[in-house]
């Protein structure tokens, strides 16, 4: 049955070690691969957290036809080493037509190796095997209306099969982490004490965003979360916070407003990340 539009997923990827664990976050990644393959989609188009291109309007396109895997730290690699990547080569340059037709400075690039941040969720999703993928570049200004547009100008593609994935995080401050649990004992979901309160106050910040706003509404209240008053405690980098107004852009148009976001799965890790799992819209 052909697809009339498919969800746009907002997942929190956390440490590397959440491609070790098992967890409810990575069970709710495999119900969303499961369902996306019963739907028959094309492929996957995302945009991660860990690559970024200089340049004032620039952005890049994964098509490097063979890329290997940049390693995962705190994980075995029988975890991922075998896992055949497959990128989608054809989707790619779709991507940089409808990218350079709405005003971007979009180039190939034919060497990148793909990172964690994006075979994590896939190898979560896809276990059996990869389905053909895209990747997406960040923008090294870390500006949210930026990247909100790259997601608008890629939403047709929700209408083609494709499923849109955004892969940064809700709270993402490497250095407010405690650590000591998982260098010690390789525990990541310790939780000795509370989520302090910044931590706490941003990740509801961001449900209470996604949840309670559709349509372009959605774009201004997830660009706008980065003037919160513990957006800075929440992320002490910018990067892991562009997956979320790129997920805005792809379902926040006109036509996307009463269809509103849910939070679906939530793992904490190192005491004060918070790893929520998003999906907005449904299968038609």
């Amino acid at each position: 049955m052909p697809l009339a539009l498919t969800p746009v997923h907002f997942f929190s990827h956390g440490s590397t070690m959440m491609l070790g664990e098992q967890s409810e976050s990575a069970d709710y990644w495999k119900q969303c691969g499961d369902e996306a393959l019963a739907r028959g989609i094309k492929g996957v188009i995302m945009m991660g957290a860990h690559w970024d291109c200089v340049g004032p309007n620039r952005v890049q396109v994964s098509m490097n036809p063979s890329p290997g895997k940049s390693p995962v730290a705190y994980v075995h690699p029988s975890k991922y080493v075998d896992y055949k990547l497959v990128p989608d080569l054809e989707t790619g340059n779709k991507c940089i037509e409808m990218l350079a037709q709405d005003g971007f400075e979009v180039t190939a690039n034919d060497k990148f190796d793909w990172i964690h941040d994006t075979y994590l969720i896939l190898i979560r999703m896809f276990p059996e095997q990869c389905p053909p993928t895209t990747i997406i570049s960040l923008n090294a200004r870390f500006e949210p209306h930026f990247h909100m547009r790259v997601g608008a100008a890629l939403r047709p593609l929700r209408e083609q099969g494709y499923l849109l994935i955004g892969t940064g995080g809700a709270v993402h401050n490497l250095y407010r982490n405690v650590w000591q649990s998982m260098l010690k004992y390789s525990d990541n979901f310790a939780q000795e004490t509370p989520p302090e309160d910044w931590a706490m106050e941003f990740r509801q910040a961001v449900e209470d965003a996604i949840s309670g706003n559709s349509g372009p509404h959605l774009r201004r209240a997830i660009t706008r979360l980065m003037k919160h008053p513990r957006f800075r405690d929440a992320h002490a980098t910018d990067d892991h916070f562009m997956a979320a107004a790129f997920c805005a852009g792809a379902a926040g148009s006109e036509d996307d407003s009463g269809v509103y976001g849910k939070l679906e799965a939530e793992t904490w890790e190192l005491t004060n990340m918070c790893n929520s799992q998003f999906t907005i819209g449904a299968y038609a």
